[in-house]
């Protein structure tokens, strides 16, 4: 498995706009999907936004519908998460997913590589 490269995060105040970007393999990039979940603290992980990327279609769990962003870029075999109108249960570490095994993609298990987790704070 090759190593998912994380970027972006950091800390804002609420309604504020962050960036993540995550890199894959050319193999991980064709397999059809790539997304972000993210797990904030004493919760369990959730799903974010899932994109294939052979149709560019997207999926958006309830809570971030509107406001959040997935899209890709096929030369740099990289998928983007734009935040915008970020609230404070936003907050959490977000994981880039890669190699998807079959299943709904929007269920941890159904996800083979994770990438390390990049810290997003929203402060109110």
């Amino acid at each position: 498995q090759v190593p998912l490269e994380e970027s972006g995060g950091g800390s804002v105040q609420t309604g504020g706009s962050l960036r993540l970007s995550c890199k894959g393999s050319e193999d991980q990039y064709r397999s059809a999907y790539m997304g972000w979940f993210r797990q904030a603290p004493g919760k369990e992980r959730e799903p974010v936004a899932v994109i294939y990327t052979g149709s560019r279609t997207p999926v958006y769990t309830d809570s971030v519908k509107g406001r959040f962003t997935i899209s890709q870029d096929n030369v740099k075999t990289t998928i983007t998460l734009e935040m915008n109108n970020l609230m404070p249960e936003d907050t959490a570490i977000y994981y880039c997913v890669a190699d998807h095994r079959g299943g709904s993609v929007l269920t941890s298990h159904s996800w083979r590589s994770w990438g390390p987790g990049t810290q997003v704070t929203v402060s109110s």
